[in-house]
């Protein structure tokens, strides 16, 4: 139990669930950390969860056994999910001998089964990643937001985006004149995107976290803080319980606190509890780095020397290109 000076009281990262605990970090599997919740109590889980992409924390098993295993997590996650609340299962995608299986499309029928409604496909888009050869380089994945009832929460002024025409009014009607819009803004719509501190749409471009991210750890497929807090601040209040059941080094539970909501995960690691519990920490002392929410993401400049093309590239005879202009009849 630590004495933090930016708090008025002492913090303490339980270990199992309490149902007066601010923070609770379990050690373990999912499936048994979950069976220890009561039902109906957590606003929000958002995870992602392992791939079955081979990586060195998970054992790499066929789609079958391994969607038949996620299937009893998600059951007992409709049981602790509140009856007005969200779940946010981000996923990518499963490769095997080059051919891509999308785990998001391959998850539907298991949520369905369970009950769920879903109410968003959300792409969430990267700039930097792995690149293939023999197909396109995958620069996206997906979050799917499902609620338990049609009666959720949605805090929609919580992420207006400004509007792009705000002087727009009624041509006709009983409100002819009258301004169009909402003066906090307009509804994103289903494709989110950040550009110029913007959330616009339902397609995020949200930096992944690679080598020069200032949130990285060791973790090998870790994701933003900021990708977590959108859906922090819209489906959840103050108070709540945000819950991550492959918690990682801790992410989903940084945006939970960042924003005074509780927050409880589990995670088999014991090397990524240690980072959990150090950034968690980091945060009540102060000392946490992140992105900032909204940030604009980076644009060359074409004067940094990475970004111009090689001599020895200029001599070469260029093979048709694209943006090469043609004439069409």
């Amino acid at each position: 139990m630590l004495n933090l000076p930016l708090f008025d009281k002492q913090k303490e990262i339980r270990a199992d669930f309490s149902r007066t605990a601010d923070v609770v970090l379990y050690q373990g599997d999912a499936n048994d950390f979950v069976k220890t919740i009561p039902d109906d109590s957590v606003r929000l889980i958002v995870t992602s969860p392992p791939y079955n992409l081979g990586k060195e924390y998970e054992d790499r098993v066929s789609i079958k056994t391994y969607l038949e295993t996620q299937s009893e997590l998600i059951k007992q996650l409709y049981r602790v999910l509140a009856p007005n609340g969200s779940l946010c299962w981000q996923v990518g995608n499963f490769v095997d001998r080059g051919e891509v299986y999308p785990l998001d499309i391959l998850y539907y029928d298991l949520f369905k089964h369970n009950d769920f409604f879903l109410r968003n496909r959300i792409i969430w888009h990267f700039g930097h990643g792995l690149h293939a050869s023999k197909r396109f380089s995958g620069r996206y994945e997906t979050i799917w937001w499902f609620t338990k009832s049609d009666d959720y929460v949605f805090n929609l002024d919580a992420v207006r985006v400004p509007s792009k025409y705000p002087g727009k009014r009624h041509f006709k009607g009983p409100n002819i004149g009258k301004p169009s819009g909402n003066p906090n803004g307009k509804n994103p719509s289903d494709v989110w995107q950040v550009v110029l501190k913007d959330w616009e749409a339902e397609l995020w471009d949200i930096p992944n976290v690679k080598a020069n991210h200032p949130e990285k750890t060791i973790h090998p497929c870790q994701y933003p803080v900021e990708l977590v807090e959108r859906c922090v601040l819209a489906l959840t209040r103050e108070e709540d319980w945000v819950f991550d059941p492959y918690a990682g080094v801790g992410t989903s539970m940084l945006a939970a606190l960042m924003h005074n909501r509780r927050a409880m995960g589990s995670e088999k690691e014991s090397e990524y509890v240690a980072f959990a519990r150090e950034r968690i920490h980091a945060l009540w002392n102060g000392t946490l780095t992140t992105r900032p929410v909204g940030k604009p993401v980076f644009v060359p400049t074409g004067k940094e020397r990475v970004a111009q093309i090689p001599e020895e590239w200029k001599t070469d005879k260029p093979k048709m290109r694209l943006e090469k202009k043609r004439k069409y009849k």
